[in-house]
């Protein structure tokens, strides 16, 4: 088996469609679905604690139809 050196390492694939990943663009771009996924998650993870802390929006909305 061949290694090689650090310094011959390919370059990290860093763009889409010559931008960077990370960049924060507006539009139906690759960026985009990346940052929409991560605030996302955000959002989920932000519930999931609201919830546990005893603030549960969709056991109240099911308590009120339920009566």
């Amino acid at each position: 088996m061949e290694t090689r050196s650090s310094t011959d390492l390919p370059p990290v694939a860093k763009a889409y469609n010559g931008v960077d990943r990370n960049a924060f663009l507006f539009g139906w771009t690759p960026q985009a679905e990346i940052w929409n996924g991560r605030l996302a998650a955000i959002g989920f993870l932000g519930y999931l604690l609201w919830d546990l802390a005893g603030y549960s929006v969709l056991r109240d909305v099911l308590h009120i139809i339920s009566y």
